[in-house]
């Protein structure tokens, strides 16, 4: 199994996205949560072609949700992080899968059917963006960048906290942005589009293909404590090029 074959497996799920009469199917898994016949399908899809591929390999999916897996060596995928832009057209949602191996996350793609572009990273082998090897920004502290961030919308206890952390940053960085897909987020600070992101609460389908790519494009990610990321349970994540991290954490504390 080559990498190039699962970016090409990847990349067939655009004509699932483009599909607008499927993404109009929506059911609520809970507040601000939705589900469109795009996540399913593509969920669907995915397992099948990646069991065909690898059939040793187990399946982790949003759709089923967390749970026990047996072995330790899975998929871990989110099959549109961005479901809500999704509904709305509001074409920021990504494809985006990693595969776990013995605690850590040795393949990443994150797939953007919008602008064609596909990202990928390669445990020790680096991080690419359309076959070009990308790197982290340069910039030495949060007024040289740009920082992204989440709401965590599902998890709307954290916003009053959430929101005065967000003010601490946008007062010393350049400016905020907000995506509404963190997998997304993790792609623009893997290739030095931005120097940050954070979000209080995320789910290991929405970071575990975009960890590596931050971390094998020169930067770091951890919890809001400057821990390592736990990748079977959900928690908050701070990803930057490396030199801004502990200035962020500070302001996140």
């Amino acid at each position: 199994m080559e990498p190039r074959e699962i970016m090409e497996l990847v990349k067939k799920t655009k004509a699932f996205v483009e599909n607008r009469e499927m993404a109009s199917h929506v059911k609520a898994k809970g507040p601000a949560d939705y589900v469109t016949q795009v996540d399913t399908d593509i969920q669907s899809f995915l397992c099948k072609e990646l069991s065909r591929l690898a059939p040793q390999i187990q399946f982790l999916g949003e759709e089923e949700g967390l749970h026990e897996m047996p072995g330790d060596v899975y998929w871990i995928l989110d099959p549109i992080d961005g479901t809500t832009n999704l509904i709305h057209d509001y074409q920021h949602s990504v494809v985006s899968l990693g595969l776990y191996e013995k605690g850590e996350i040795t393949l990443g793609v994150i797939y953007d059917p919008f602008r064609e572009d596909i990202y990928y990273a390669q445990k020790g082998k680096g991080s690419f963006l359309n076959g070009n090897p990308i790197h982290v920004s340069l910039a030495g502290t949060l007024g040289e960048t740009i920082i992204a961030f989440g709401t965590a919308p599902y998890d709307r206890e954290l916003s009053a906290e959430n929101f005065r952390h967000l003010e601490k940053v946008f007062g010393k960085c350049q400016d905020i942005r907000r995506t509404g897909s963190a997998a997304l987020d993790l792609a623009y600070v893997a290739c030095g589009r931005t120097g940050g992101f954070f979000e209080p609460r995320l789910s290991p389908w929405d970071f575990a293909a975009g960890m590596l790519l931050v971390t094998e494009a020169g930067g770091r990610i951890t919890d809001l404590t400057g821990e390592s990321l736990n990748l079977l349970k959900r928690g908050g994540v701070v990803a930057t090029n490396g030199k801004l991290h502990g200035e962020l954490l500070e302001l996140l504390a």
